[in-house]
């Protein structure tokens, strides 16, 4: 990961996944991590932007308990092989351990997110597998 970016205001997420694309058809995009707390966009929108992704597997961290950024960002995370994964407002130390699992993920794939032995770990093991 080079860098991290927060944005207020109407969700964004069609935006980058039109940009994780087009990164990948440069240069293959290993994993994509998203962190989000909603979702305003048109799921079949985003669903079929998640599914033009289905070599980069999508890591959809959701913040809090919206049940329609739930439903959207499990369905991308399936459409590109990648996992869900939902922490507490607030959990920083939740967020952390996710991301750093992503980052195992992302530079030695299952067998070392495997070796890894974190909660979180788990977690995405369990989904993309």
């Amino acid at each position: 990961m080079t860098k991290i970016e927060c944005e207020g205001g109407w969700t964004q997420i069609g935006k980058v996944l039109a940009h994780a694309r087009r990164e990948n058809e440069r240069q293959k995009v290993r994993t994509l991590v998203f962190v989000g707390d909603a979702m305003e966009e048109k799921i079949d929108d985003l669903c079929h932007a998640a599914n033009l992704l289905r070599d980069v597997p999508a890591l959809m961290f959701q913040e809090g308990d919206d049940r329609a950024a739930e439903r959207a960002f499990r369905k991308m995370a399936q459409l590109t092989q990648g996992a869900y994964c939902r922490f507490d407002e607030g959990a920083a130390d939740q967020l952390r351990d996710l991301l750093r699992a992503a980052a195992v993920y992302a530079a030695g794939g299952l067998q070392a997110l495997s070796a890894s032995h974190s909660a979180s770990a788990v977690k995405l093991i369990q989904q993309l597998k």
